[in-house]
């Protein structure tokens, strides 16, 4: 998987959460390999419900030191010449029923170049329309295996706001919801759902130009 994300040549990676079940004696090694993630601008991440089930401090700790930037309620900046682009993150819904800080997209965007475009990174797809009056541009989520299974995806969908997989179109903003990378052990099973890894290209729009007076 690893390999395969380098060689897509991109400016960036990210990573939309659930990397593990187990905790890190138990999964260090497996998870080892994606300390060779390579990007020019960087390698970022946010935590998906599964870090919170085993020891959420002690992945976060893991995680940064596998030279992920894991963005918990905060942002970070891409500059190009004299252009941004923000890459945001936040916590996982479950989080507080784990005694940890929720999702807080007002805290993330906080200090934000002024008029900068919003990439969104939220293991959950259910608060996307939410983020869309925010202002995202692009929001990035996984969680839901893209329902797994003809049939399961209509649950699924339930509990998600109707989002499972795919591209969404959501006042302006794009929502895309990824099958993910891999299966959860609790029910590894696929089903006409392939995992996938997603390349994104992102272009700039220019304003439309204002006639000059006279």
């Amino acid at each position: 998987m690893v390999t395969r994300a380098n060689a897509a040549a991109a400016d960036l990676i990210v990573v939309t959460g659930d990397f593990i079940d187990g905790s890190v004696a138990m999964r260090h090694t497996d998870i080892a390999p994606l300390q060779g993630l390579q990007a020019p601008d960087g390698v970022f991440a946010v935590p998906g419900n599964h870090e919170y089930f085993f020891d959420y401090a002690g992945w976060m700790r893991h995680l940064s030191d596998l030279g992920m930037r894991m963005l918990a309620n905060t942002h970070a900046v891409v500059t190009r010449d004299a252009t941004y682009l923000v890459i945001a993150g936040v916590t996982d819904l479950s989080a507080p029923g784990h005694g940890h800080a929720g999702p807080d997209l007002d805290a993330a965007l906080d200090g934000m170049p002024p008029g900068a475009p919003v990439v969104l990174l939220d293991h959950q797809p259910r608060n996307a329309r939410s983020a869309a009056e925010c202002g995202v541009a692009l929001q990035l989520s996984g969680h839901t295996h893209g329902g797994m299974l003809p049939g399961l995806d209509r649950l699924v969908a339930r509990g998600n706001n109707g989002f499972v997989s795919g591209r969404y179109d959501i006042g302006g903003m794009t929502l895309y919801v990824s099958n993910g990378t891999g299966l959860w052990p609790g029910f590894a099973l696929r089903i006409g759902k392939p995992s996938e890894i997603t390349r994104f290209c992102l272009r700039s729009i220019e304003p439309d130009r204002v006639p000059e007076p006279g």
